[in-house]
């Protein structure tokens, strides 16, 4: 996908992101919720619990304010995400934990709803040039707004995993995905992916081909960007 001549405000893509994720939810039964994702260890309504709490760190983040200046921005926010398994077994339990204990997942699907939405108003609200804080950095609440847009969209791709009939993640989310890599990776990327493509390999979820790493020469090294 080439670049767009106008990146939409981050609260436009916010809402296209979290409004197509929704869609999904809105489809899961009790049945549905158990199949696995593209998460490893992790079911459909596992996933679904963490990105409520994604949506949750968010309206406590912009309602966060402080004065101290950024040290992190849309891309450079993802530099800290590296595969690292002991934190990531610790995280799959958790969201296992908590979210088998919906007794009924349409119990889960509105709350992601409603905070989603709530979400989704805040951020339309919010000053996207106001320092807030998130997970012990500053970044500029529009900064803010467009990592919630990159984790909702790349969480959708493994949401669908096995839900086949279900819709994929908004164009607008999955521009920023790709801007987000392009920016870690310091270029447009030189091999012809798609979005989805590229959203999935650059994080680790598909692995890279003889020809994938031909193309991206040394750069081959440094995938995943981000996990």
């Amino acid at each position: 996908m080439p670049y767009e001549r106008e990146v939409p405000p981050p609260a436009v893509v916010l809402r296209a992101a979290y409004g197509a994720f929704d869609a999904v939810v809105k489809t899961i039964t009790d049945e549905r919720s158990w199949l696995p994702t593209g998460c490893v260890g992790w079911s459909v309504r596992d996933l679904v619990f963490h990105c409520v709490s994604d949506a949750q760190r968010g309206l406590v983040a912009l309602h966060t304010p402080v004065e101290r200046p950024p040290d992190r921005d849309a891309v450079t926010y993802w530099e800290d995400w590296r595969p690292e398994p002991v934190g990531a077994a610790n995280g799959r339990r958790f969201n296992r934990v908590v979210a088998s204990m919906f007794l009924r997942v349409d119990q889960l699907c509105e709350l992601y709803s409603d905070t989603a939405a709530a979400m989704v108003n805040a951020a339309a609200g919010a000053a996207a040039d106001q320092p807030v804080a998130t997970q012990g950095h500053v970044l500029l609440a529009g900064d803010l707004i467009r990592t919630l847009a990159v984790e909702a969209t790349v969480h959708h791709l493994d949401l669908v995993a096995s839900l086949a009939d279900a819709p994929g993640p908004s164009a607008e989310g999955l521009g920023e995905v790709r801007r987000t890599l392009d920016g870690l990776l310091g270029r447009p990327v030189p091999v012809a992916w798609d979005d989805a493509q590229y959203a999935r390999a650059a994080t680790g979820r598909a692995p890279l081909s003889d020809a994938d790493r031909a193309r991206l020469g040394a750069d081959a090294g440094r995938f995943p960007l981000f996990a």
